[in-house]
């Protein structure tokens, strides 16, 4: 019963590896201590036992991905997410896990870190439980102190970001100074994404969205905020193979991990060009912003597209609206059909629209329209003759396509 009450880690430690030290003199077993993004904060360095799993965490000071990944598929992290009890952890060979205890540290109703102890030669018992639980609590301040730094920090680069979004900062020493001061170095290329959400992310959704990013090992996040409804970083292309592949890979698996981990929906993620200058981060975000728009407007058309560089057409809309209202122009062949429409009740317009989105294929477009090809080619006979169209001419093809697209556009 005294064994019980004792508790050996009400004593004053300097750092984090020598409290971890402790931690395994009094279980006799390794101990790793992480925060809650699972990046390594301590370890006990006085017991050479260990396992594949620890030896690849304690090298690349985080737990790599594919362990993260599984412990979620098993329900040990929403384990640890959802209690404030050890842990046990079963045998998985195809990780290089050996059995082991883990123990969320929580701060109220917050977890801020965990400590793992690998079960080598022993088995850890009721007593040892009791015990771990006393060293999380003990821990509590220590990764405290760490997360208020780390947080000022946070503050700093958000701040920091949203400078560069909107162009507040203009000399290249400026910007360089600035990542300097954060330690942060800056990657010779660079690309900005943007995650939309259906609706204002919340807090709760915010520390999952933290956690997500910091354990991602498939890209270098460099920066990231979060402004109502959207989730915005800046991202490395430096040492991507294919940029844009690795960008969109990168775009799938959050989305996906989202879902599947939190279930939230309906995320539709876009991304700018690669970039080298800093000074061109503000048009990085906005070529984000211009993707968001035309796929809110153009969302069947438009489905596939996630990067600015594959807008096509949709990139010079503003341009040429601009260049319209100035010369006054208006499609003749557009404004009859728009006319014989109205006073018939008929859809040619429509009609003519899906034709040329499925690229003048009969059967594709009648599939759309939901009609009979025959039904589909007596509506184009009706089309060439009121419109004064020629769908063998690809010219008169592209600026009919276009000026639909434009009224779509502007909502007419």
């Amino acid at each position: 019963m005294n064994n019980r009450l004792h508790d050996p880690f009400k004593t004053a430690f300097d750092s984090l590896d020598e409290f971890a030290d402790l931690i395994s003199q009094v279980l006799m077993c390794p101990i790793t201590i992480e925060d809650s993004n699972h990046r390594l904060l301590a370890y006990s360095t006085h017991d050479e036992r260990t396992d594949p799993a620890r030896i690849s965490t304690i090298i690349g000071r985080r737990v790599p991905e594919k362990v993260i990944n599984q412990l979620w598929k098993e329900g040990t992290i929403p384990a640890l997410l959802s209690t404030q009890e050890p842990i046990r952890v079963k045998n998985m060979n195809d990780i290089g896990l050996n059995h082991r205890v883990a123990i969320s540290i929580w701060k109220q109703d917050e977890v801020i870190g965990f400590i793992w102890a690998i079960e080598i030669d022993k088995t850890l018992t009721e007593e040892d439980f009791i015990l771990l639980k006393k060293a999380a609590d003990a821990a509590k301040n220590k990764l405290l102190q760490l997360q208020t730094r780390k947080n000022k920090k946070e503050e700093r680069s958000q701040e920091f970001f949203w400078k560069l979004l909107t162009g507040h900062l203009k000399a290249k020493d400026e910007i360089f100074d600035h990542f300097h001061s954060l330690q942060i170095t800056p990657p010779t290329s660079f690309a900005v994404l943007v995650f939309q959400f259906q609706v204002n992310i919340t807090n709760k959704e915010e520390q999952s969205i933290s956690y997500l990013l910091k354990t991602n090992q498939r890209i270098k996040i460099i920066l990231y905020t979060i402004d109502c409804n959207q989730l915005i970083l800046l991202v490395s292309a430096t040492n991507l193979e294919s940029p844009f592949h690795g960008l969109e890979q990168f775009t799938k698996y959050f989305v996906l991990q989202m879902r599947e981990r939190y279930g939230i929906m309906a995320i539709n993620p876009v991304y700018s060009s690669i970039y080298t200058d800093y000074q061109k981060t503000r048009k990085a975000y906005e070529e984000t912003l211009t993707v968001l728009s035309i796929k809110e407007k153009f969302p069947q058309e438009t489905k596939d597209i996630f990067n600015y560089q594959k807008l096509g057409i949709y990139q010079f809309f503003d341009l040429i609206l601009e260049k319209r209202r100035i010369e006054e122009y208006e499609n003749l062949s557009l404004k009859r059909l728009f006319e014989y429409d109205q006073k018939h009740n008929s859809n040619l317009i429509e009609t003519l629209e899906v034709f040329l989105n499925k690229d003048t294929n009969i059967n594709d477009a009648a599939k759309e329209l939901n009609v009979h090809a025959n039904t589909l080619n007596y509506r184009l006979k009706r089309i060439t003759e009121i419109g004064e169209v020629n769908f063998k001419d690809p010219n008169q093809k592209m600026i009919l396509y276009l000026d639909l697209k434009l009224k779509k556009y502007q909502g007419i």
